[in-house]
């Protein structure tokens, strides 16, 4: 599934609700891609239907327990929404290696959302407020 990310398809992932996979053709500009400094954490932007995933490498810490909806790889990052709370990521690719680095004190914006990048890791979060905090060792959604 990495090769739908080279291809600039995002959301070819499921998401923890259950969802089916789903092979969403939507075309996303050079800027809808970005990571850390570090490379640790990589972020997709999808302007249609309007959502935000960010993957850590090594994963969400500490990671709840994968339900048994999830039949794909469990807890690399976190999914925002235009609107509502984020969710842990279920999917067989990866936000990892992709896009601009996003420098320290920076911040992204596109629409509803906005990262943050700092030395402790990436605060994004969207129109009503709801977000996460993602880091290698921690994260946390708001």
């Amino acid at each position: 599934m990495k090769l739908c990310m080279s291809l600039r398809l995002l959301l070819c992932a499921a998401l923890s609700s259950g969802a089916a996979l789903a092979a969403l053709p939507v075309l996303a500009g050079d800027d809808d891609f970005f990571r850390s400094p570090t490379g640790n954490i990589g972020c997709a932007y999808a302007p249609d239907p309007g959502d935000l995933r960010c993957d850590v490498r090594d994963g969400v810490k500490p990671l709840p327990p994968m339900p048994k909806s999830c039949e794909f790889d469990w807890g690399q990052g976190f999914w925002l929404h235009k609107t509502g709370a984020a969710s842990i990521v279920c999917a067989g690719d990866t936000a990892l290696g992709n896009g601009k680095v996003l420098p320290y004190g920076q911040t992204w914006k596109r629409g509803v959302f906005s990262c943050t990048s700092s030395p402790e890791g990436f605060r994004c979060k969207n129109g009503d407020g709801h977000g996460f905090f993602i880091s290698r060792g921690d994260a946390y959604r708001f």
